[in-house]
């Protein structure tokens, strides 16, 4: 360092001293060193670049390759790898389709459709308008849906009989989709929440959710679901033992091509507010702490994903998502089962927000999150962006 610009260095720190031993910047100590400062030239850069050169000197760490041009002796480079779209393209790891892509739809037994104020462009639909958000997921790519009724009051019960009524909203909604559009993959959710007068995923005794009695009700609805054409039935619930219960009485009563997909590791998050505003589901007392996962705990979710397998689980579930890609992968790494991740309604509602305040590009955030879930070993994830995505993947490709 020249002298100038130790009598620059010097000058800034007497400032700084005086500053933070609380004189006042017009006391005289410090009006001298700014003085000083204010009289020094400051370095050119030719000046700094003779003084050090880092290619010059026995520790340089840059040299001269034959051609003259500063050469960094770097054999591993893997910025080469990055070089154009076609490498990149080459040697990318991961890869999103609409195939892996499942629509939440929300349906109600009204003949108009309504908007959910906390999730911007979702809707309740209506059976007839529910056909034309399956149709035009399928012309997009999407080829699986999943309902979620939102139960008129009336119909509601501490057994939540209405799960399982035949002639009730998700049945007949399932046996339209497959009677008109037969390819289109049904799922249903097998959980009491919707249809309970107390607002939780099973039944309530004395301020207690009681586990055996709620699986008994889930395993009647499940038949119900199979019977009106269901290709998957996924309880949410988090009872235990609730997926080998299910599992037999689907065998039973001959339904053993209908598969499971088990919420697994739902924890008990936040992040859920918009969805049970759509389902007017919020619990009626209290939380759902004593059966859905604590945040805090990772190695319970692989105890639970390990129960679900071996109770005859098809496919496992990881809820919230983006919060939980480390669990995503601990039971990607766990389980030798397909793993789906739901991108849950807190998670969209924010991105909504962020976008229609035009703080990001919302196509562009949208695929790098439905990239990281696949990147951290989700097979299929339940999003509200399905259609959306797929048909951007889409149109990429023509």
């Amino acid at each position: 360092m020249g002298t100038q610009s130790r009598l620059v260095v010097c000058a800034a720190v007497a400032l700084l001293r005086g500053v933070s031993e609380g004189f006042a910047v017009s006391s005289p100590g410090v009006r001298a060193a700014t003085r000083v400062a204010a009289t020094i030239e400051r370095p050119s850069v030719e000046a700094v670049d003779e003084e050090y050169s880092p290619t010059v000197g026995e520790h340089a760490p840059l040299t001269k390759n034959n051609q003259g041009e500063t050469w960094l002796p770097q054999m591993a480079r893997p910025r080469r790898n990055r070089k154009s779209a076609g490498l990149r393209a080459m040697v990318r790891e991961t890869s999103i389709t609409a195939a892996n892509l499942m629509q939440p739809i929300f349906i109600h037994d009204e003949e108009t459709t309504v908007g959910i104020g906390s999730m911007p462009g979702q809707m309740r639909h209506s059976l007839g308008s529910m056909l034309e958000e399956v149709r035009t997921g399928l012309a997009a790519g999407v080829r699986s849906f999943v309902l979620f009724p939102k139960v008129s009051d009336g119909l509601k019960s501490n057994y939540g009989e209405e799960a399982y009524n035949p002639t009730g909203l998700v049945p007949r909604a399932v046996a339209l989709i497959k009677k008109e559009c037969p390819d289109a993959v049904v799922v249903t959710d097998i959980a009491l929440d919707p249809y309970s007068d107390q607002g939780h995923d099973g039944v309530v005794h004395e301020g207690k959710i009681l586990n055996d009695v709620t699986v008994e009700q889930l395993c009647k609805q499940a038949v119900c679901h199979a019977r009106a054409g269901a290709d998957i039935v996924a309880p949410s619930d988090m009872m235990d033992g609730r997926v080998g219960a299910l599992r037999m009485a689907l065998d039973a009563e001959g339904f053993t091509d209908v598969s499971i997909l088990a919420y697994s590791a739902k924890y008990a998050s936040a992040f859920y507010g918009p969805f049970r505003d759509a389902l007017d589901s919020h619990p009626g007392f209290g939380d759902k702490k004593t059966y859905q996962q604590d945040p805090a705990n990772s190695r319970e979710a692989i105890l639970e994903a390990s129960i679900d397998a071996a109770e005859g689980a098809d496919m496992l579930m990881v809820k919230p998502g983006l919060p939980y890609l480390d669990i995503i992968k601990s039971i990607r790494d766990a389980v030798d089962l397909p793993v789906a991740a739901y991108h849950v309604s807190g998670e969209y509602a924010m991105l909504k927000a962020a976008a229609q305040n035009g703080w990001i590009d919302e196509k562009a955030v949208v695929l790098e999150t439905l990239l990281c879930f696949r990147r951290a070993g989700a097979d299929v994830i339940l999003t509200y962006y399905a259609t959306t995505a797929a048909q951007w993947l889409k149109d990429a490709q023509d």
